[in-house]
């Protein structure tokens, strides 16, 4: 049996009819068109479907769609404003921290989530903020220098946004580096 769901996803609201048991990368993909965030693992550890929800990075694999209703939802195609991409999305590219792109997106969406709670992080704290996102391509190094390149930015880096707040950036990851999970 479908249910009937109002969501705010990117900025607008969507109404959408899915199962009851959706996980939100389902209706944000298969029903909203969104590619941005990726099926991975399906359990929520690799980060290649991170969003945001309301403000913080958040698997949407393993997140009931039916939760996300009253709360904003931003993928990173809702990044850009204006039609320009958002300054850790330019970083990505200017740094050419990608190579396959399958966790690019998750990556700067926990990037932004960390630039929101610590506008001038240091390299230790981007490396925890990364540490559930899995890349296997070998970009950690561009990843890193990406997100500390879009901090050396400024503010524009770090447009308020919902759920952003006083905070450290510092986290309970132990990695040496983004979804390396081994300690530093």
């Amino acid at each position: 049996m479908q249910q009937e769901l109002q969501l705010t996803v990117n900025g607008a609201a969507r109404a959408v009819s899915c199962e009851p048991d959706a996980p939100l990368l389902d209706v944000l993909r298969h029903d909203l068109g969104l590619a941005g965030p990726r099926f991975g693992c399906g359990i929520g550890l690799c980060g290649a479907c991170f969003v945001l929800i309301d403000g913080q990075a958040r698997s949407s694999c393993d997140f009931p769609a039916w939760a996300a209703a009253g709360r904003d939802v931003t993928t990173v195609e809702g990044l850009t404003a204006g039609g320009r991409l958002h300054p850790v999305q330019q970083a990505f590219i200017d740094e050419q921290a990608a190579q396959c792109g399958y966790c690019t997106s998750g990556m700067i969406v926990s990037a932004v989530a960390l630039l929101r709670r610590n506008p001038s992080p240091g390299e230790e704290q981007v490396r925890e903020a990364l540490d559930g996102n899995l890349c296997r391509c070998g970009a950690h190094r561009r990843i890193v220098n990406a997100v500390l390149s879009a901090a050396a930015g400024g503010q524009e880096a770090v447009r308020p946004g919902p759920g952003a707040g006083p905070g450290t950036g510092s986290g309970p990851g132990t990695g040496s580096g983004p979804g390396t999970g081994t300690a530093g």
